[in-house]
This record gives structure tokens, C-alpha cells and sequence, in this order.
């Protein structure tokens, strides 16, 4: 199989390993072609073009080549450049993109493409980059982690109870677990979201024109227009970690250690 050659494909650097005393392996979220691992040689040379481009949560146009091994190879990376459009997170902010990154990671194997997804993290990545997120930071962290557990088959259908197919009741509550998806509420439940909320997260979750996942992210523009609150952050924390394994993820014992201080 020949070597081929992938240009200006939309990219961003989830992570970055030293190689050696003057190159990179990266671990690159790209729209087409989805999670890939890149060489880049000599990039931490001072003289290097790929030194002030190589940084998370930026937005880049990456150029590289598949080997002729295929898929599942470290592909040589040929050119980096940066798309800009916003500056980098600070504060709360770059935790919270450092967490999306740790979770794409984790979750999404290697070579499987996600474009809707890839769009929806390049949409919360913007708004981290704004500056002025403000009291859209929950509601947009919990939009991205229902997508992705959407996108990969990890999250039951929110319209019913997993285990018999009955229909929400509005004014039920439910609780959303590992075992048993979405179940009516018990009494030592310590989060639950009424059924009526769980049924506009259904709604919200269908793709919009071209597969996109629009009308989820309204929570970028006007949290309060989705039905976001504190007991649905611990109840997708709990799914997400349950499907990542152990250990903890590193970016949410960063943040619980923070409180602590």
C-alpha cells in the first residue's frame, strides 16, 4: 500500500509526549480521520516551525503522512499551521478544555472519525477561548459530555427506562447510572433530573441539518435555554469515569485538589 499524503486537514493537539531530545509524538483530534498519533521531528528545536503551533486547545490546519503500514502507525507530520481565531483558555476555563481532552482520549479509539463531534468540541473550545464564558461554562462542559457519550454509543436513549422501554413520566423522577441507564429514581439516589428534563435532553440530542449537533450547543450561546443543572453533572461524571476505568481522570483529581487548597 503507498504512502498517502493527508493536507490542510482541521485539527487540534489533545496531547504531546517528548520522543527524544528534539521531536514530539502527538495525539491529534481531526475532523476527517478522527483520533491519530503524529511524529513531529525536531519540533523542539528553537528554530522549529512547529514550536509556537503545537499547543492544545488551538485551532490548526495539520498536513502528514499515512504510511504505508496503515492505520494504527505514528504518521510523520509534514506541516502545522495556526488557524487562530481565539487565544488560549486561562483559569477554569483551560482546566475545563484540558478535561475535554482528557475525556476524547480515554474514550475515542484511534482512527474512527467523528466530524459532528470534532465540530461540537471546536464550538466549546471557542467559547472557553472567549474570555467572557461566564455562567455558560457548566451547561456548555455538560452539552460536550452528553455528545460524546451520544456520539459513541455509550448513552441509553433519554425518552424512556433502559431496562423496559417504558416512557418517561414528566413529573417522575430519574436517575441516570452505570449498570442500568436510566431507571426511575430511589430513595438514596443522590442526584435525579424530573422526566420532563430528561425528554428535552432527548430532543436537544438529535442531530441538526448535516448531522450536526446545533441545537444541544445552544447551551454555548444561552445556557439557560437547556435544560442543564447541578444534579445532572454528577450523574454523567459518575457514567463518564465508570466507561473510562481506572485510574481517576487526571484533570478531575487536578480540580478536586484545587478545591481543597
Amino acid at each position: 500500500m503507498p504512502a498517502r499524503r493527508i493536507a490542510e486537514e482541521p485539527a487540534y493537539v489533545l496531547h504531546r509526549y517528548d520522543w527524544s531530545e528534539s521531536s514530539l509524538i502527538l495525539d491529534v483530534f481531526t475532523r476527517h480521520y478522527g483520533r491519530v498519533a503524529l511524529v513531529a521531528k525536531g519540533a523542539k528545536k528553537p528554530t522549529s516551525n512547529f514550536r509556537p503551533v503545537l499547543l492544545p486547545l488551538q485551532p490548526l490546519r495539520v498536513g502528514y503522512t499515512v504510511t504505508a503500514e496503515g492505520l494504527g502507525e505514528v504518521h510523520p507530520l509534514k506541516g502545522a499551521e495556526w488557524v487562530g481565531g481565539h487565544v488560549m483558555p486561562t483559569g477554569d476555563a483551560l482546566l475545563a478544555g484540558l478535561y475535554l481532552n482528557e475525556l476524547l482520549m480515554r474514550l475515542v479509539a484511534r482512527e474512527d472519525a467523528h466530524a459532528p463531534l470534532f465540530d461540537a468540541y471546536a464550538g466549546v473550545v471557542r467559547v472557553l477561548g472567549s474570555g467572557s464564558h461566564g455562567d455558560a461554562l457548566e451547561p456548555v462542559l455538560r452539552s460536550f459530555e452528553l455528545l460524546l457519550l451520544r456520539e459513541i454509543g455509550l448513552l441509553p436513549a433519554l425518552d424512556a427506562e433502559t431496562m423496559t422501554l417504558t416512557r418517561l413520566q414528566p413529573a417522575a423522577r430519574y436517575a441516570l447510572v452505570p449498570e442500568a441507564g436510566l431507571r426511575a429514581a430511589l430513595p438514596g439516589d443522590r442526584a435525579t433530573l424530573p422526566g420532563a428534563q430528561w425528554l428535552a435532553l432527548q430532543r436537544a440530542l438529535e442531530p441538526g441539518g448535516a448531522g450536526s449537533y446545533t441545537p444541544t450547543l445552544r447551551a454555548i450561546a444561552a445556557p439557560t435555554d437547556t435544560p442543564m443543572t447541578a444534579d445532572l453533572k454528577p450523574q454523567l461524571r459518575t457514567l463518564l469515569q465508570y466507561h473510562c476505568g481506572s485510574p481517576l481522570l487526571r484533570t478531575r483529581q487536578l480540580m478536586m485538589d484545587l478545591q481543597l487548597l
